[in-house]
């Protein structure tokens, strides 16, 4: 697949896929563009990634351009339905990772950036809401990110997080200019 990346400017873009499809790969190649076109200072990384077993890679394991943005991550992301033994624990992780994401959205209000990159978004999706989403979102010029979208991670211990990310998603998708199918 290839991509113009100058299309992405001034849009809301999102890349979504199965495990292991590229997503973030193609988030690193897309902020390596904006480093080489003289953006960088204007840049905001936030990733959500857990990095568990190959789900869930960090930008950072595909490109060293981190270091030139501002690049956000908690200090710990977990994997609700790989992790999680059960509804209960499913839905505490998931509620850990909302948290830790709601408080580099915030810092990312306090201080916004014309462009934002939020990798591995979904995690967000399965406790947060696509309205405050959507308000971070329009704090920016360019926006780009990545969300699962597949059947790998389907199981969720009877939680609800799967159907509720396939649900916001869905109206997530609708608020996009471009979205790429991986």
């Amino acid at each position: 697949m290839r991509i113009d990346f100058r299309e992405f400017l001034g849009k809301r873009v999102l890349v979504v896929g199965e495990v292991g499809s590229g997503k973030t790969k193609l988030l690193a190649r897309f902020l390596e563009f904006l480093i080489g076109s003289g953006y960088g200072s204007e840049v905001t990384l936030i990733d959500l990634a857990p990095s568990y077993r190959g789900v869930g890679r960090l930008v950072e394991e595909h490109t060293d351009a981190v270091r030139a943005v501002r690049y956000l991550k908690p200090d710990k992301i977990f994997p609700p339905r790989l992790l999680g033994r059960d509804c209960e624990e499913v839905l505490k992780y998931a509620e850990l990772n909302y948290r830790a994401a709601e408080k580099l959205f915030g810092e990312f209000a306090e201080k916004p950036s014309k462009i934002l990159l939020v990798n591995d978004l979904t995690i967000y999706l399965h406790r947060g809401e696509v309205e405050r989403l959507l308000e971070i979102i329009g704090l920016a010029e360019t926006f780009a990110a990545t969300a699962y979208e597949g059947s790998v991670l389907e199981d969720d211990k009877g939680s609800g997080v799967t159907a509720r990310e396939r649900r916001l998603l869905s109206e997530l998708k609708r608020e996009m200019n471009i979205v790429l199918r991986l």
